[in-house]
C-alpha cells in the first residue's frame, strides 16, 4: 500500500468512529484544472452517482450545503424551497476553506468545521453507495446514501436542473 493510499482524512476518520462503512477510492489529478466530471473520469465512477458538494448562502437560514451529482446542476429555486429559504447563492470559493475547513474541490459532507444544514439530491437514493469527496484533492469515499444522510442530518430533495 502506498503511503499516500494510507492518509486518513477527517472525514474517513469521523465516519470510522461513527461505524459507516466507506470505500476510499484514490486518484492523481496531476496538472489537470480540478472538476468533478474529471474525477469521475479518473475513478471510473459512473457521473450519475459521483456527487459534488456545494456550499450556499441562504437569504435567511446561512450556510446550506448541497450535494449534488458531478454532472449535474444545482438549481437554486429548488435548492431554496428545500431549505426554507427565500433565495440562496453559491458561496464565493475564497470564502469555502474559512466557512467549511476545506478546499475547492476537496469539500466533503462530513467533517466541516461546523455542521451546517445539509441535502442531498434525490436522484442519490437510486444507488447502493455513491462517490462525495473523501476531505481532500485524490480522494472520494463511497458511502450508502442513508448512512451519509443519518450521519450528516440530511434530507434527500430534488435539487437540479
Amino acid at each position: 500500500m502506498s503511503k499516500e493510499k494510507s492518509v486518513k482524512t477527517n472525514a474517513m476518520r469521523m465516519l470510522d468512529r461513527a461505524k459507516i462503512p466507506y470505500e476510499p477510492v484514490f486518484y492523481d489529478l496531476g496538472d489537470a484544472e480540478f472538476s468533478g466530471g474529471l474525477v469521475s473520469e479518473l475513478t471510473g465512477i459512473d457521473p450519475a452517482r459521483s456527487f459534488k458538494t456545494l456550499c450556499t448562502r441562504g437569504e435567511k437560514r446561512g450556510i446550506l450545503i448541497f450535494v449534488v451529482p458531478v454532472a449535474a446542476e444545482l438549481d437554486l429555486k429548488a435548492a431554496a424551497a428545500a431549505a426554507g429559504d427565500k433565495r440562496v447563492e453559491l458561496v464565493p470559493t475564497k470564502e469555502v476553506l474559512g466557512l467549511t475547513g476545506y478546499v475547492r474541490g476537496g469539500v466533503s459532507p462530513v467533517g466541516m468545521k461546523k455542521q451546517y444544514p445539509t441535502f442531498i439530491d434525490s436522484t442519490a437514493e437510486l444507488f447502493e453507495t455513491i462517490a462525495i469527496s473523501g476531505g481532500q484533492k485524490g480522494c472520494s469515499l463511497l458511502v450508502e446514501p442513508a448512512a451519509l444522510a443519518g450521519f450528516v442530518g440530511a434530507a434527500f430533495c430534488d435539487l437540479t436542473r
